[in-house]
C-alpha cells in the first residue's frame, strides 16, 4: 500500500549575493525558500524509521549549499536545488521549490519577487547548458 506524503520546509531564510545586476551580487539580499517534497511514506508510517522517508535536516543543508553559490537567476537556483535533492534522495517522486528575493531592485514597492519550479521525478534532467 502506497501512502504518498509531502515533506515541506517553509520559510527558510538566507542572505546571499544572487542577482542579474552586479550591484545585487555586491550588496546581497534576503531570500526565502520553500520546498515541498512528495514521496511514499508507507515504510515510515508502518516502521517509524527515518529510512522510510527523507531527512529534512539534510534537505536544509542541501538548500543552504546551493544558496551559497552565487547565481544570476532565481530560476537557475530553483533548478539546482531540485537536481541536488533528487540526487541525494532517489525515493523522491516530485519536488516543488519556491525561491523569493525580498525587496527586489525594481522602480516601485514590492515585498518579494518569486520563482516557483517543480519536477515530476527525482531523476531531473540537467539544464540545457549543464553537462550531464
Amino acid at each position: 500500500m502506497m501512502s504518498e506524503g509531502v515533506v515541506a520546509l517553509e520559510g527558510m531564510e538566507f542572505y546571499a549575493q544572487h542577482g542579474y545586476y552586479e550591484e545585487e551580487r555586491v550588496l546581497g539580499n534576503k531570500y526565502t525558500v520553500d520546498v515541498f517534497i512528495h514521496l511514499d511514506f508507507s515504510q515510515a508510517a508502518v516502521h517509524d524509521k527515518l529510512e522510510g522517508t527523507i531527512n529534512y535536516e539534510r534537505v536544509y543543508q542541501i538548500i543552504a549549499e546551493v544558496m551559497s553559490i552565487d547565481t544570476l537567476l532565481l530560476e537557475h537556483l530553483a533548478a539546482k536545488m531540485i537536481k541536488a535533492i533528487g540526487r541525494e534522495f532517489p525515493v523522491v517522486e516530485r519536488v516543488r521549490i519556491k525561491v523569493s528575493k525580498h525587496n527586489p531592485p525594481i522602480k516601485g514597492l514590492c515585498q518579494k519577487a518569486s520563482v516557483e519550479l517543480s519536477s515530476s521525478s527525482s531523476k531531473t534532467k540537467p539544464l540545457p547548458s549543464e553537462p550531464s
